[in-house]
This record gives C-alpha cells, structure tokens and sequence, in this order.
C-alpha cells in the first residue's frame, strides 16, 4: 500500500509540473527589447521575436550589432564543425 501511495504522489507531482502558470512574467530586458531598433532584422522570428535579456545592444549600435552577428555565426559553424568531426572519429575514420 505504501509503494503505490508513493507512486500516485510521483505522478500527480510530475503532472503539476506541467500545468500552466496563471502569472507571466517578463524580465525588464524582454519587455524594453521589442522597441530596440534591431526588432525588424533578420532573425527576429515568433515567438520571441527580438531577443537580447542581456541587453547587450541597449545602446542600438551598428557595429557592436554587426560583430555580434558575425561572432554567433562564427561560433555555430565551429560547433558544428566539431560534431561533424566527434561523429566521424566516433565512426572509427582515423587521420594516418
């Protein structure tokens, strides 16, 4: 009886883990990000729309907007360079 009480509790705490929240919150960052300059750029997609909770580009300059492009790109092709290269090493393909 104990084992199975103990199992009920587990799932009816998983499942309140997913019930919606009835207060949404947004950080001062996300709210004051939708009126930076850059919210019509490329990659300022649904749901999120213009992202920066850091507020990196507060200052909404073009250069530092531009470099920080340039460097998330950069970075995701080294990344995905490095997979590329575990998976091959991972298959057993081995440089002589």
């Amino acid at each position: 009886f104990i084992m199975k009480s103990i199992i009920i509790a587990t799932l009816v705490a998983s499942a309140a883990a997913f019930a919606p929240n009835g207060q949404r919150t947004c950080s001062a960052g996300a709210l004051s990000a939708s009126n930076n300059k850059f919210a019509n750029e490329l990659g300022a997609q649904a749901p999120l729309g213009f992202f920066d909770p850091m507020g990196f580009l507060g200052a909404e300059d073009d250069t530092q907007f531009r470099w920080l492009r340039e460097a998330e790109i950069k970075h995701g092709r080294i990344s995905m360079l490095a997979v590329v290269g575990y998976l091959t090493t991972y298959a057993g393909v081995r440089i002589p």
